[in-house]
């Protein structure tokens, strides 16, 4: 719930990061601003293969944290360097999910904006896009990267549609009823109008396939990537006396513009174009440049 409301707070190094059991490492989505993460070096599409020389398994999270100005040492491997080991001082850590947002350089001088949105979860994320948007100025293009998104909440996602898309979009369904999604224009520079990729990978789920399904079905996107999971269901939390919570599969989402069963396919891309997150950098990214190849710019 605190991640939900964007008030995450810990102690820690600040690396906000996807587990790889198969590999034992941890993938870094992104540090926290001002965390010894980022004062350290350490940026997305890095590895954290060891934290204090053990894999990253289950419970790698109690390592990463720990008390205030205690000592962890990290080894990290970045996109086709050696591994190497990095000592952090775990400091209190607080704030929101940062986003990523910066203009693809290409060669045409079109103006692409890119916006990594790695979760729907976290409260402050529409006003993050919002400001991106704003800062970018009118596109020529913008790519949405949800390849790590593994949904969240509609309270977060809505806001976000309503930059891109209006109108009927489709229908929450259960065993029991159903209900529409439908929404409101609230556009940001020409965001209701400009070109759009979204890219998705098998780890994109729940919301962030919904949104990716919709923003394709509507006609406002084309798809860059690896088919998705096939995971629509909506979760319901339900609470009980003694104070514990269960969260269940209660709805699933029907487009209204498609009989597509994403639960069963996924979202299908339009351009297959697939590499391993810690393989890469931002600029060394097979996806956007077939993002912006898709665009029609170079």
């Amino acid at each position: 719930e605190a991640e939900l409301r964007g008030e995450l707070s810990f102690v820690g190094v600040g690396i906000y990061g996807q587990p790889d059991f198969e590999k034992g490492s941890l993938i870094v989505i992104s540090t926290f601003p001002g965390s010894p993460a980022e004062y350290a070096g350490i940026q997305t599409h890095d590895s954290i293969l060891l934290v204090d020389g053990h894999p990253v398994e289950e419970g790698y999270g109690n390592r990463l944290r720990g008390p205030q100005c205690s000592v962890v040492i990290v080894t990290v491997q970045s996109p086709g360097e050696a591994p190497r080991d990095v000592m952090l001082i775990r400091y209190a850590i607080e704030g929101n999910i940062p986003i990523d947002a910066r203009l693809v350089a290409t060669g045409d001088g079109s103006r692409i904006g890119y916006i990594f949105i790695p979760t729907f979860f976290d409260e402050t994320i529409p006003e993050q896009v919002k400001n991106a948007l704003n800062e970018f100025g009118p596109l020529d293009g913008l790519i949405l990267d949800l390849r790590l998104n593994g949904g969240g909440s509609s309270s977060v996602t809505y806001p976000i549609f309503e930059y891109f898309v209006q109108g009927k979009l489709g229908q929450f369904v259960s065993r029991a009823s159903s209900r529409s999604l439908e929404i409101s224009a609230n556009g940001v520079q020409n965001s209701q109008t400009v070109p759009l990729i979204v890219m998705v990978s098998e780890d994109t789920v729940s919301f962030g396939e919904i949104f990716a399904g919709i923003l394709k079905d509507t006609g406002r996107a084309k798809i860059v990537g690896e088919t998705s999971l096939g995971n629509v269901e909506v979760l319901h939390g339900f609470n009980f006396d003694d104070g514990s919570q269960v969260w269940l599969a209660a709805e699933t989402f029907h487009s209204a513009f498609s009989d597509s069963n994403w639960e069963e396919t996924g979202i299908i891309p339009d351009v297959q174009a697939f590499a391993e997150w810690d393989t890469f950098y931002f600029e060394t990214d097979p996806s956007i440049a077939a993002a912006v190849n898709l665009l029609g710019h170079q």
